[in-house]
């Protein structure tokens, strides 16, 4: 528990992992988003080589391997270039439910947002980083006194 502080710390001052072997075996290390820096992600037509990146949960993940799903025209375009945790939860490509907001959402929403976030995001694609709203103050001040296990609906100790 006090490592994952630690680690959660270090990335919130700086905005990356500590060390590869913490996300899981290496690669590029992990960026923290705004939302005006996700949209770009979005599978855009025009832009060449630029990956696709989903957010659900405050977690980004590179989605490019689906393109057929989550690519320019495709049936879960809608998704991508955002944080889409309600979209995801509740099945739901209508724009009002295109946010990070889980307010309301049923239990078995929830638990549908659980599955999909551990069984194809965590299982299928690489993480590549994290969005503002999870880590930060309103004000966007760092959160030092962030504890991940308070975080709703949300399993950190398989992230890094």
């Amino acid at each position: 528990r006090k490592l994952c502080k630690i680690i959660l710390k270090r990335f919130i001052l700086t905005g990356q992992a500590p060390c590869p072997t913490e996300r899981g075996g290496g690669g590029p290390p992990l960026r923290l988003f705004i939302e005006e820096e996700l949209a770009p992600y979005g599978g855009e037509e025009g832009i060449s080589n630029q990956p696709i990146y989903l957010a659900a949960k405050g977690v980004v993940f590179d989605v490019t391997s689906g393109k057929e799903f989550y690519g320019r025209g495709a049936p879960c375009n809608a998704l991508t270039g955002k944080d889409s945790t309600r979209g995801v939860a509740k099945m739901s490509l209508d724009p009002a439910d295109l946010t990070h907001d889980t307010t309301g959402l049923t239990a078995k929403e929830l638990e549908s947002l659980d599955d999909v976030f551990t069984e194809v995001y965590k299982a299928k694609y690489p993480l590549v980083g994290y969005t503002a709203w999870r880590i930060l103050n309103e004000d966007g001040s760092p959160n030092l006194d962030l504890k991940p296990e308070d975080q709703p609906h949300f399993d950190i100790k398989d992230e890094f």
